[in-house]
């Protein structure tokens, strides 16, 4: 007979011991952090300033950056206030917070990268009907459906795992995670793994096929167009795909680093792993996105001019 215990806290059990160079981990952390909350700020501060900047092809990037700003800041205050402490643990409930704005951002994240995807694809294949396609209610529209979808997912994901019977209360991760609390249940999980299989292949497979058929539409519309339509194409997708790859690389990494045995991984390239979509994809969004649109690189460098500017004068 198993004994099952509740618990009122978490032990993340993959933080080692670090003595003085937790400091350092800190002062990285804190300086990454600071780095990913002044890059998306500012490109949210330049399109929101900026009304030549309320198009369509703005819009939805900006709310990728808000989005990176929400799972950022779900994760590094509590990962900050983890490697100082000695105990390593977390209360049950924020530990489900965390979950829940961790998992929300990935999926908005998906969601938002499928939708520019869309817009790339009305805005070359369909160029002198894209304005009336994409009007300013349809974007507030899927946006709005991206983010009240990817709430929904992830609020049935949390209630099937909150109610579960836990044996253990350890987490190998630093971050608290859906799936390690899965394994620590003694109670019957198929009601989880039923659900999360039917809903994610569904809202996995859809994107997709989506993503997939508007690239094939585009690219044969740069095979048989002129050679402007194909610099437009590169200069306006490439953002959107070195985005999309690195979410992918991201998720494929957190796929490994959860699902398979770490016993033959060093820590630090077990922890790379878990971080890289938490961490890489809201540094490389703001840059990709504030280089390669023209419109808001100028912008940025108006603002920058106007701040030096100011810095002179007094």
């Amino acid at each position: 007979m198993i004994n099952v215990t509740q618990f009122s806290h978490f032990r993340l059990g993959g933080f080692s011991e670090t003595r003085f160079l937790k400091y350092i981990y800190f002062l990285v952390a804190m300086l990454i952090y600071m780095l990913i909350l002044c890059a998306n700020l500012l490109l949210i501060a330049v399109i929101c300033r900026n009304r030549s900047l309320h198009e369509p092809m703005y819009m939805f990037p900006c709310s990728l950056f808000v989005n990176e700003l929400y799972g950022s800041t779900a994760f590094f205050p509590l990962l900050l206030d983890q490697i100082l402490s000695d105990t390593h643990t977390v209360s049950v409930p924020l530990c489900f917070l965390q979950i829940f704005c961790l998992y929300s951002y990935v999926r908005v994240e998906f969601f938002n990268l499928t939708v520019i995807s869309y817009d790339r694809y009305l805005a070359i294949c369909y160029p002198l009907q894209y304005n009336s396609y994409m009007t300013s209610k349809r974007v507030s529209v899927y946006i709005a459906v991206v983010w009240l979808f990817a709430c929904f997912y992830v609020v049935c994901t949390v209630s099937l795992s909150s109610s579960l019977q836990l044996c253990g209360n350890v987490i190998d991760n630093i971050y608290c995670n859906n799936y390690s609390i899965v394994k620590l249940a003694c109670s019957d999980t198929r009601a989880n793994n039923i659900y999360r299989l039917l809903l994610s292949s569904i809202s996995i497979s859809v994107p997709l096929i989506l993503i997939f058929y508007t690239y094939m539409r585009i690219l044969r519309v740069c095979f048989s167009g002129s050679k402007q339509t194909r610099q437009k194409a590169v200069s306006t997708c490439t953002p959107h795909l070195v985005s999309l790859f690195n979410f992918s690389f991201g998720i494929c990494f957190e796929v490994i680093q959860s699902r398979f045995e770490k016993s033959g991984l060093p820590p630090l390239v077990s922890i790379f792993l878990s971080l890289y979509i938490i961490v890489c994809q809201p540094l490389l969004n703001p840059i990709m996105y504030g280089l390669k649109m023209s419109k808001i690189s100028e912008m940025c460098k108006r603002l920058f001019s106007s701040m030096l500017l100011f810095i002179q004068l007094r």
